[in-house]
């Protein structure tokens, strides 16, 4: 589990490089002077126009039907409390980003300065014309329930508290496989909810509508049982209240089938799941520390189905399962409201998807072999590319069957395409990558841990639990390094030029020696080439007293490539080591090979650079889409710059026919699936969407990469080492912070793979 966020590093984050986490940016082109008369005078006065005669216009000429409101004033804030409205814009940018990474809407955060109900109701529906849909965040109840229930009903856009319903329709979606999972009906168990704040109340609600029956439900707040006859109940509270003979938790526990927590930690005891019915159904959603610890109730029953509001134990009840693909859904057939129909479907659509088979990549994110609906898989992961799709085509076709939609779907396929063509608008590759890392995390050598940046990266990685750091460089330097950024951990620091490590330098020397003795090393050029930390990293990996090295950060590519080839060599059957970049593009992840290595390999060696990264993308739980590019067209040249492309295409095609793979062809119809499908409908890749183009030689590789990041200044991941027999990665010179933690994780799960072929191939 990650270790606990510093306060100074979380300050620097929402400081630097620019205060706060959301920002405006024009969708428009507005470099010349008539661009900008077309953005405002006088060209703007057109729409404006348009839409006074029909105001349903709004929708089509300005960003209303993908813009959402998220307004608090701040009088809930997790677990801070009533903070104000400034206090609490943090939070609400926070579930802004949610939203664009999710489900690509945008946010407008609003802070609203009053604890007036009535002002504040007057307040947002003055506001929302502005907007498609408004999502209320931390407000304190029984406000909040007044709150909702006025503006849903006095305005025509939807409007949901996510803090209410989120949690309901997740843990409900949960709910319904659990007691499908134990063989129970949800009209027949008792069920006992611990909590009667906002959430708890919308939780029970949704269960009543899912078939629960009141006379078996048990509620309880801070006092104990809501009892019929306690003169302390709120409207809420009082509609939950119960005539049994019951008064704390372990009266109401005793005998019941389904316990609820959204209360606070450590509530809940063994000995009161002990007194549960047969397969009891404990959902410990008190955050960050639940009812009672997941491992202890594990063990206390071995029938017990389980689930928390923490993302390090199965089955995490996380709102972001959620609010993101319902508004998502109704924005898009421009609901009036997110009625009860449209919740259910969510719930219903969430059950049913756990129940699917998962998509490889899911199962290599959370590093299992096989992800099957179950006691621990009782909802889809965050993780899920499916969710974008699913959900909000079910929360849409809801709206519709309802009559609370204003734009119909005609084509629900085109529409699930668009869902997903939205996927790529994030960074989730880099989520994904950071995540599996975490799963087991491996020994990564840091050879250059005697920089700042390289330091700076090495502590992110182990405070992360991305791998555990071995540092290496001079002692003194590291040391005073670490005090500078407050890097307090017993991690392992080697200088190999000091003495300290005498015997394992000579060890190391004698092994490298034995390698290289027929290649002119004697063993005095060993002892001394050992100390050099590029081979000394190299020959930890080669011995296994590490299991991943990270280099190049201070010295160009040659120089640290050389050491690593020498000692580690290549995978068998690899007859020259490649690299590929993976490109973080709106479109999605694009891998771009050779980018460091091959200057102008042969037709052979590109079929094998094209093998080598269509292995790599599995890896990371992709289906390779691999274009062969050149400055020709299927033949449209002779030169051969483009022979050569075109027969590396045919080696393919006749070693690897399952592998997609054509060319020879440029790159924009490469990355135009309509264009090539039009222009060459017999290419195997018409239709397709691309995911990794081969350039011809490492100058158009190389080049092309740089471009790309640059100009659009999207995350680059590489170089990524293909076909080496162990797992090394060797940085760009200068690389940042982040592209040295990235490549640290990336190595760190071509350590898992290698490990894992090792045991099959040993089976």
């Amino acid at each position: 589990m990650s270790k606990p966020i510093k306060r100074k590093e979380a300050l620097n984050y929402h400081e630097r490089p620019i205060p706060g986490k959301i920002q405006v940016i024009p969708t428009k082109k507005y470099a010349t002077q008539r661009d900008l008369s077309l953005a405002y005078s006088p060209g703007v006065a057109e729409p404006c126009l348009e839409i006074e005669k029909e105001l349903n216009d709004v929708y089509r000429y300005t960003n209303k039907g993908n813009l959402v409101a998220v307004i608090s004033n701040g009088t809930a804030v997790l677990g801070l409390g009533n903070i104000g409205p400034e206090a609490s814009k943090p939070v609400m940018e926070g579930k802004g980003l949610l939203f664009k990474i999710f489900a690509d809407i945008d946010v407008f955060d609003i802070e609203i300065k009053t604890q007036d109900v009535e002002e504040f109701i007057e307040t947002v529906k003055n506001i929302a014309p502005t907007f498609g849909g408004i999502n209320l965040e931390d407000i304190k109840a029984p406000e909040a329930f007044e709150i909702e229930t006025r503006l849903k009903k006095e305005l025509d856009i939807p409007v949901m508290h996510d803090d209410q319903h989120g949690t309901a329709i997740i843990s409900s979606a949960a709910l319904l496989n659990a007691l499908e999972i134990a063989g129970k009906k949800i009209d027949e168990v008792s069920i006992v909810i611990s909590g009667a704040g906002a959430s708890a109340v919308s939780c029970t609600r949704l269960y009543k509508s899912l078939g629960a029956r009141s006379e078996n439900i048990v509620m309880l707040d801070s006092k104990g049982v809501i009892r019929s006859d306690r003169q302390d109940l709120s409207v809420e509270k009082a509609e939950f209240a119960t005539n049994k003979e019951l008064h704390n938790l372990e009266d109401a526990i005793q005998d019941a089938d389904v316990f609820i927590g959204l209360s606070v930690a450590n509530i809940l005891s063994p000995e009161m799941i002990l007194s549960m019915n047969r397969d009891p159904i404990v959902f410990a959603l008190a955050n960050p520390d639940p009812e009672i610890e997941y491992h202890l109730a594990v063990k206390t029953r071995d029938d017990l189905i389980m689930a928390t509001g923490r993302s390090d134990h199965p089955n995490q009840v996380n709102n972001v399962l959620g609010f993101p693909f319902i508004f998502r859904g109704a924005l898009d057939v421009r609901a009036t409201k997110i009625n009860e129909e449209m919740k259910m479907a969510a719930v219903l659509a969430l059950a049913e998807l756990a129940k699917e088979p998962v998509p490889e990549q899911v199962n290599i994110a959370y590093e299992e072999t096989k992800l099957i609906f179950g006691k621990d898989y009782l909802i889809p992961k965050p993780f899920d590319p499916r969710l974008i799709a699913t959900i909000p085509i079910a929360v849409a076709k809801a709206a519709i069957e309802s009559g609370v939609a204003k734009k119909v779907i005609d084509n629900w396929r085109r529409y699930e395409d668009e869902l997903y063509d939205r996927m790529g608008h994030d960074n989730k590759m880099i989520r994904f990558i950071t995540n599996r890392a975490k799963m087991n995390p491996k020994r990564i050598v840091f050879a250059e841990a005697d920089h700042l940046d390289v330091l700076k990266a090495a502590q992110i990685v182990h405070e992360e639990g991305i791998g555990t750091p071995i540092l290496l460089g001079r002692k003194e330097v590291i040391e005073e390094l670490m005090e500078q950024i407050e890097y307090e951990a017993d991690v392992v620091i080697i200088d190999p030029m000091s003495d300290q490590h005498k015997n394992i330098l000579n060890h190391y020397a004698q092994r490298y020696w034995e390698r290289r003795k027929r290649k002119g090393i004697t063993l005095y050029i060993a002892q001394k080439l050992v100390r050099e930390r590029n081979y000394f990293a190299a020959m930890m990996v080669y011995e296994g007293d590490a299991d991943t090295m990270i280099s190049g950060y201070s010295r160009a590519y040659p120089i640290v490539l050389r050491p690593v080839l020498e000692i580690i060599g290549m995978h068998d059957g690899v007859k020259r080591v490649a690299t590929t970049n993976m490109m973080l593009t709106k479109r999605g992840p694009l891998f771009i090979s050779d980018t460091s290595i091959n200057i102008d390999p042969t037709a052979k060696e590109l079929a094998n650079i094209a093998q080598m990264t269509n292995y790599t993308m599995k890896m990371f739980g992709l289906k390779p889409v691999i274009a062969m590019i050149s400055y020709s067209n299927y033949g449209s040249s002779k030169h051969p710059h483009a022979v050569k492309v075109s027969d590396a295409v045919r080696l393919l095609h006749r070693m690897s026919p399952e592998t997609i793979v054509d060319g020879e062809m440029q790159t924009d119809f490469a990355l135009n699936p309509s264009m090539l499908k039009k222009k060459f409908p017999f290419s195997k890749l018409a239709g397709k969407k691309v995911n990794a183009l081969i350039f011809p030689n490492l100058e158009s590789a190389n080049s092309n990469y740089k471009l790309i990041k640059e100009l659009n200044k999207i995350d680059s991941i590489g170089p990524i080492m293909l076909g080496m027999r162990k797992p090394v990665h060797i940085l760009q010179l200068g690389a940042s912070v982040e592209e040295i933690v990235n490549m640290a994780a990336v190595s760190v799960i071509d350590a898992q793979q290698k490990e894992k072929n090792k045991i099959n191939q040993k089976k």
